[in-house]
């Protein structure tokens, strides 16, 4: 990992994370998942990179739009049987509540980071998109996805509630809680045609165009009012707990805070001029 001068952030123009792929180009960062062998599953370590990556990226002003994929034809098969699931019985086994509570803590905090950092998060989802991985899905802002790639929230599979990392919060939010139910109870999955229909996906692209096509939108949205992009993000996950009325006025303070942006005067000239705007994200 290398550092910038201040020793607490991260330098993402020469970050090297240990656990999966980075790469910036422009204002557009890349993680892939890159354990294609195993179909990219997740260990302790890497939530924790990722954790920690999306927690940096708040204060990463030359990030703008992230992208999330994964290697080898995959997106990510959720949680390492061997690396996270058999530990975690072993913990069961001897009584260790306070390691299972700690690692649910840290998977749920990889979601709230998500949700927190300013940056518009893309996956590009091909293949399997299973447990977590269907979580890190389903947390990002927008989902481009395959017509053979096949998403499942497995955790009733391993004996487990389908309540994990935000589930029961946020994916009714994107599909309508009697659709949400049903694959949270069962574990079965959806393939990509299904996934468009109900919303989880918010189009489908071939394979081979998935990730370029996941790019050039980030690319689209990296040159747009990035501040102002970051103020939707944040009204979208705050007023998930308001009412009508204080939605409102949340956004009338959000509105006001974006007039005072550069970007709001660079808009208006262009209309004037008959230019298309030249956005610089403040």
């Amino acid at each position: 990992m290398a550092l910038s001068h201040d020793k607490n952030r991260i330098d993402f123009a020469r970050y090297e994370p240990r656990h999966f792929l980075w790469s910036l180009e422009g204002k557009v960062a890349t993680i892939t998942l890159n354990r294609p062998e195993r179909k990219n599953p997740l260990t302790f370590e890497s939530y924790a990179e990722l954790r920690d990556t999306f927690r940096e990226l708040s204060y990463a002003d030359a990030v703008k739009v992230v992208v999330i994929t994964g290697a080898g034809g995959n997106f990510c098969s959720g949680g390492d049987v061997h690396e996270i699931i058999g530990p975690l019985v072993r913990m069961q086994e001897a009584g260790n509540m306070q390691g299972l509570l700690d690692f649910t803590h840290m998977t749920g905090d990889l979601v709230k980071a998500m949700r927190a950092c300013p940056q518009v998060i893309i996956s590009a989802v091909d293949g399997i998109c299973t447990g977590a991985g269907a979580i890190i899905a389903m947390a990002s802002d927008l989902r481009l996805g395959t017509p053979g790639s096949k998403v499942a929230f497995l955790f009733t599979r391993v004996g487990l509630a389908g309540a994990d990392m935000g589930a029961c919060n946020i994916l009714p939010r994107i599909i309508g809680a009697g659709r949400a139910a049903e694959l949270l109870y069962t574990g079965r999955s959806m393939d990509g045609t299904e996934a468009e229909r109900w919303g989880f996906y918010n189009r489908l692209i071939e394979p081979a165009l998935v990730l370029p096509e996941a790019h050039k939108l980030a690319a689209m949205l990296a040159d747009g009012p990035t501040f102002a992009h970051a103020m939707t993000k944040r009204c979208i996950h705050q007023e998930w707990s308001m009412g009508v009325d204080d939605s409102i006025e949340a956004e009338a303070q959000a509105q006001a805070i974006c007039m005072q942006t550069r970007d709001y005067g660079r808009a208006y000239r262009a209309f004037v001029a008959k230019e298309r705007p030249a956005f610089e994200g403040n």
